[in-house]
């Protein structure tokens, strides 16, 4: 198996333990579609309890699948890493029963932490909201190692 193989095997592994664990992306019916090292792809459906006064997507709710993109990406590696700091710009609005689906894909990575940019389009492929997060890696593994392996 190729270290990009082995890289992309961990991933995915740390993206289901995670996501396991993560009630929150859960109840807003958030799936991973797609994970890779320092990738993931994530998709959600808009609900009617998602909609706000303008009946469009609150933000909240788009900046929370880009939030949980961003977790699935920089946490690839098997080291837990938690956002230090985020950003969002909304495009366009979203509506009820729109498909979003966010791309997040790790700009730079190095010492403690990581920048990692998240696109989310709808079912057309319009843009919808651009976010940027930065990441910090803390202490401990998602995933237990296995006898011989280092982190």
């Amino acid at each position: 198996m190729s270290d990009a193989q082995q890289k992309d095997d961990l991933a995915v592994a740390c993206a289901k333990a995670l996501y396991q664990r993560d009630v929150a992306t859960q109840h807003l019916g958030i799936q991973i579609l797609a994970t890779k090292a320092g990738f993931s792809e994530a998709k959600m459906t808009v609900q009617d309890f998602m909609l706000q006064g303008h009946n469009t997507c609150h933000g909240g709710y788009m900046f929370t699948l880009a939030d949980s993109a961003f977790a699935f990406a920089c946490n690839t590696y098997n080291k837990p890493t938690v956002a230090l700091g985020c950003s969002i710009d909304y495009i366009a609005p979203a509506f009820a029963g729109d498909e979003l689906i966010a791309r997040c894909t790790e700009k730079s990575r190095g010492g403690r932490t990581g920048n990692y940019d998240v696109e989310i389009h709808n079912q057309e492929g319009q843009l919808i909201a651009i976010f940027h997060g930065k990441s910090y890696q803390v202490k401990g593994e998602i995933l237990p190692l296995k006898t011989g392996e280092e982190s």
